[in-house]
C-alpha cells in the first residue's frame, strides 16, 4: 500500500509507542487520526502537530467506540488503515504469595487489562472494517501484539490479552481478506517507553535486558518502522511480525 494521502487511525497516539507512529505516518503524508482517551494529551498532540485529527474516546467502552467512528466516518469517509495499538501494560502473576498468605491476581484489573488490550481490538475493528465493507475501501487492520503472547510470567492478564489479539488475528485475516482486507499484528519485544519502566521492577527490566540477545530494549522508531512495513507490504497477511531483538527464537 501506498501510504500517500491514505487515512489512518491510530489508537493510543499520544504517548510512548503511539506518538512515535504518528510522526512516522505523518512524514509519510497522511491523514492521521487518533483515539486516545487522554484528553490532555490530545490537545498537546494537536497544539504540536495541527493535520492530525485528534477524538477523545476510550476505546474499551463500545457506546464511544460506535458514537466515535460514526462521526469519523460521516466527516471523512472509511479509513484505510486502522492500528489498534491502544492498552495498558500489568503486571502481576496469578498468585502471590506473601507473609499473610495466598494473594490473588486482582479480578477488576483482570477485567480492566481484558477490556483494555483485547475488547478494544474488537471494538473498534468490528466498526471500521464494517465501514471499510460497505464502501468497497480495501485496507490493513494492524494489531499491536507483544511477546508477552507466549505466555510471561508474571503477566496473567497481559499475556492472555495479547494471545487474544494473535488468535484474533489470524481469524480475521481468513475472515476478511476475500474483501480486499489485510489484517496483520507486530509483537514488540521490551521497547525503552515509559510504560515498560513503570511496569516492570529495575531488577526485572536488567534480567530481561540480559536475555535479549542485542543486550538492549527496543526503541519505540524501530517498532514503529516495523508497523509502516507491513502495512506496505500488501503480501504480509495474517501473520504476526515479531521485533523482539532475539528474545524469543
Amino acid at each position: 500500500m501506498d501510504l500517500t494521502g491514505k487515512r489512518i487511525i491510530l489508537t493510543g497516539g499520544v504517548r510512548g509507542l503511539g506518538r512515535c507512529m504518528v510522526e512516522k505516518l505523518l512524514a509519510k503524508q497522511t491523514l492521521v487520526t487518533v483515539f486516545d482517551m487522554d484528553k490532555e494529551g490530545l490537545q498537546e498532540l494537536k497544539a504540536q502537530q495541527p493535520s492530525v485529527n485528534c477524538v477523545q474516546c476510550d476505546v474499551s467502552k463500545y457506546e464511544q467506540v460506535l458514537a466515535a467512528t460514526d462521526r469519523y466516518h460521516d466527516e471523512f469517509g472509511a479509513a484505510h488503515v486502522l492500528i489498534n495499538n491502544a492498552g495498558i501494560l500489568y503486571s502481576a502473576p496469578l498468585l502471590r504469595i506473601t507473609g499473610a498468605g495466598i494473594e490473588k491476581h486482582d479480578l477488576a484489573m483482570w477485567d480492566k487489562v481484558l477490556a483494555a488490550d483485547l475488547s478494544s481490538v474488537f471494538y473498534m475493528t468490528a466498526n471500521i472494517a464494517e465501514k471499510m465493507i460497505r464502501t468497497r475501501t480495501k485496507g490493513v487492520i494492524v494489531n499491536i501484539s507483544s511477546v508477552s503472547a507466549s505466555g510471561n510470567a508474571g503477566q496473567s492478564a497481559y499475556s492472555a490479552a495479547k494471545a487474544g489479539v494473535n488468535a484474533l488475528t489470524a481469524t480475521w485475516a481468513k475472515e476478511l481478506g476475500l474483501m480486499g482486507i489485510r489484517v496483520v499484528a507486530v509483537a514488540p519485544g521490551f521497547t525503552e517507553t515509559e510504560s515498560t519502566r513503570q511496569a516492570m521492577s529495575g531488577t526485572l527490566l536488567e534480567e530481561t535486558i540480559r536475555k535479549v540477545p542485542l543486550k538492549r530494549l527496543g526503541k519505540p522508531a524501530e517498532i514503529a518502522d516495523g508497523v509502516l512495513s507491513v502495512i506496505e507490504n500488501d503480501f504480509f497477511n495474517g501473520k504476526v511480525f515479531e521485533l523482539d531483538g532475539g528474545l524469543i527464537i
